[in-house]
């Protein structure tokens, strides 16, 4: 299926799909109050769908089109950016001034810390107004024989959207892989570079998943092909550079489209793993990366409900499991017993108040990271003795993620920590002394000093009783808890995806204009462990959305934020919150943006054509049974909607989004059009290059969170 077309031809469509709008909109009546022009009625034919005995009729399904070259679509989709850009006409200046902030506390000069894989150390420069990294590499850390490995802004050069990823070095250190997607779909073309020469071979492996892993023999390839209807990777193949990729050969093949599939090298080069992962249950196969001729075996047999991971060490397998342990656990074993799980070990036992999030081995030290009540922590822990000691840290809540530890031999543990005023610093820790050496942290340009934020952690009580986590962060002296203040609520809240308090230079343009910023950790997350994701997915969903209705009420009975002030923002999984909340309790919302927001849950879900769908049975349940699909219904946003008012809602998509199809906020737009009984605003702006990450380049995104925080603030100003 051929989705990428040419800006000149996709233009020549919009322009002749134009006219088809422009006479339509002849006919339309709504006349949004706040500007002279008319907002885009789109056309309803009546499409019928029954299942389970009942029946929905769909008036929009006719924009369920993934050609992306339908004339009257695009029309549909151009007139609704006219209409967004008029209405939002007069925050234009507005929307300028917040860029310029934002770009102004970013330093141009920008140079990622090296990393060591192998013999040499791996960093990504970001230089003056550069959209895109230079990726280069040196023998030792301090950078004194710097090489260029790929420069992304020459290859984004001819490209509206660009993403460079997977690149991966040969274990000789003299070839270059890389994937790049210029139509934002992330299906990723495979090149090869000759760093020396600094020239292509001629090998290119189209359809994959972006990246690949390297025989020992620096010539055998393994990587995945995506399906290009499902976009789910499925297949593993072995190439042999030099050879054509019609006669690679596959060494694996997934079944179940439950499952995603992945790749990964184990870190002391021997094995080649490949991942088998679905919402409830993961599977490990493992290859000899010195035998270009072997095939997968599998690490044990796959099992409904198990969930686990592997590393190796010297012997022995480490092995994160949720068996016999809902927070997991680790374990090890021996492998000569690969295949045996009655020879599993205990290392870090289960712990019903402690999740196993992370661990990384070294020589002759494993460093484990928890979560206990919301907070993750690290310890460092000898392995030959057993003496260990956990990491502290300032800030009362965080961010904390360990990476860059590629090789067994490092003498410590890289890790990255940020709170939300504290920006991003990156330490090497030494795994003898447990002390911490700061390497970098992110600087903040202009006049901004972290003493002037502040950051609390707090409970809500939610309506069945149980404790909400919330991150609240503000300006301490435009903050006086006395229910004043803008407030800012954001949340995702699906897949155990736990968003941790993290800095942004971004959120200083809310902050420093009085908005108090929250993010709500709902079940759906894993903030307080698994039982707190399990209680927010397929039949218990719901929890999800009234957690958040529980928060917003509150903070603002608190005094965090004025009930007339409240804003919300949630993108993807977390736009179907959005979707939710609207058509739950519209009347807390002043203004609501959602992007790439995943509306459309029960039509979705019954279509196994769709990307993704078949992984997100185990998320949001199988609609095709009867429970799941009664259950659906009853919070699917564009099923939900009904003639009421509702808040202000700014709603932004990708014409090439992979994840979440552009036609599903296309449709609830439209529904949303015919029903809603209010005059406030709402806006769909889909960006026609980009898909679910929104634009390529650093400066580009930082427009996006200029539109969404402009719209807020001028909901805002007009009272």
């Amino acid at each position: 299926m051929k989705i990428a077309i040419s800006k000149t031809k996709l233009s020549l469509i919009v322009s002749s799909a134009l006219l088809i709008a422009a006479c339509s909109n002849q006919n339309n009546e709504t006349t949004n109050t706040m500007a002279n022009i008319n907002a885009p009625v789109a056309k309803k034919v009546p499409h019928e769908m029954v299942i389970h005995n009942h029946t929905r009729v769909d008036d929009y399904y006719w924009m369920r089109d993934d050609s992306r070259t339908n004339p009257e679509i695009l029309a549909h989709l151009a007139a609704e950016n006219d209409y967004t850009t008029a209405q939002l006409k007069h925050t234009e200046a507005m929307q300028e001034q917040i860029f310029e902030e934002i770009k102004n506390r970013i330093e141009k000069d920008d140079n990622s810390v090296p990393t060591r894989e192998g013999d040499f150390y791996y960093s990504r420069q970001m230089q003056g107004e550069n959209e895109y990294p230079i990726y280069v590499r040196a023998t030792d850390f301090s950078g004194s024989n710097l090489e260029v490995l790929l420069d992304v802004n020459e290859l984004a050069k001819e490209h509206d959207y660009y993403d460079a990823r997977g690149l991966s070095a040969s274990p000789d250190g003299k070839l270059l892989a890389y994937g790049e997607d210029t139509v934002s779909r992330r299906i990723y073309t495979m090149l090869f570079k000759d760093i020396a020469g600094n020239t292509l071979l001629d090998d290119k492996l189209e359809g994959t998943s972006g990246s690949v892993v390297w025989g020992n023999d620096n010539k055998t390839i393994y990587y995945i092909k995506k399906d290009p209807q499902t976009l789910l990777g499925y297949q593993v193949f072995r190439h042999t550079l030099g050879t054509s990729q019609a006669d690679d050969e596959m060494v694996y093949e997934e079944s179940n489209k439950s499952y995603y599939t992945g790749i990964s090298k184990s870190k002391d080069g021997s094995s080649v793993f490949i991942w088998h992962s679905s919402t409830e249950a993961s599977g490990v196969s493992v290859i000899d990366a010195n035998n270009a001729k072997a095939m997968p075996k599998k690490f044990i047999e796959r099992e409904e409900g198990h969930e686990y991971s592997v590393s190796k060490l010297n012997d022995w397998y480490y092995i994160s499991t949720n068996w016999q342990a809902t927070n997991f656990r680790l374990m090890k074993v021996n492998t000569k017993n690969l295949g045996d799980k009655t020879k599993w070990q205990d290392v870090i036992p289960a712990n019903d108040a402690v999740k196993l999030e992370n661990y990384e081995l070294f020589t002759d030290h494993l460093v484990y990271q928890q979560r206990e009540n919301g907070i993750s922590r690290v310890t460092i822990q000898q392995i030959s003795t057993g003496k260990e000691q956990q990491l502290s840290f300032n800030d009362t809540a965080y961010s904390l993620s360990l990476y860059g530890n590629n090789e067994i031999d490092n003498e410590a543990l890289r890790l990255y920590y940020a709170s939300f005023t504290t920006p991003g610093t990156h330490y090497d820790v030494d795994l003898t002394s447990f002390n911490k050496t700061q390497l970098k942290q992110t600087k903040v340009l202009g006049d901004f000093d972290s003493n002037n934020y502040a950051s609390e952690r707090i409970f809500v009580k939610a309506r069945d009783g149980k404790q909400v986590p919330v991150s609240l962060v503000y300006r301490k002296d435009k903050f006086k808890k006395d229910g004043t203040n803008p407030l800012y609520q954001y949340a995702y809240g699906s897949y155990g995806n736990t968003i941790d308090p993290y800095f942004s230079v971004s959120r200083l343009s809310l902050l420093d204009r009085g908005f108090v910023y929250a993010i709500a950790h709902i079940r759906g997350s894993e903030m307080l462990g698994r039982p707190w994701y399990e209680d927010g997915k397929k039949l218990t969903k719901m929890n999800t959305f009234t957690d958040f209705i529980d928060v917003t009420k509150d903070l603002t009975a608190q005094g965090y934020g004025d009930k007339d002030k409240v804003f919300a923002a949630g993108g993807s999984a977390g736009g179907l919150l959005m979707g939710a909340i609207i058509n739950m309790a519209p009347e807390l919302y002043k203004g609501i943006a959602a992007a790439v927001p995943f509306v459309d849950v029960v039509t979705t879900m019954l279509d196994e054509s769709i990307p993704l769908t078949t992984n997100e049975f185990k998320e949001w349940g199988n609609p095709k049974d009867k429970i799941y699909y009664e259950y659906m219904m009853t919070y699917s946003p564009y099923d939900q909607i009904k003639a009421q008012n509702y808040p202000n809602i700014l709603v932004t998509t990708g014409l090439h989004d992979s994840q979440v199809q552009y036609f599903e906020p296309m449709k609830w737009v439209a529904k949303l059009r015919e029903y809603k009984t209010d005059d406030n605003l709402l806006v769909f702006k889909t960006d026609m290059e980009a898909g679910h990450g929104g634009a390529s380049g650093r400066f580009k995104r930082i427009h996006d969170t200029a539109l969404q925080y402009s719209f807020f603030i001028d909901l805002l100003n007009k009272g």
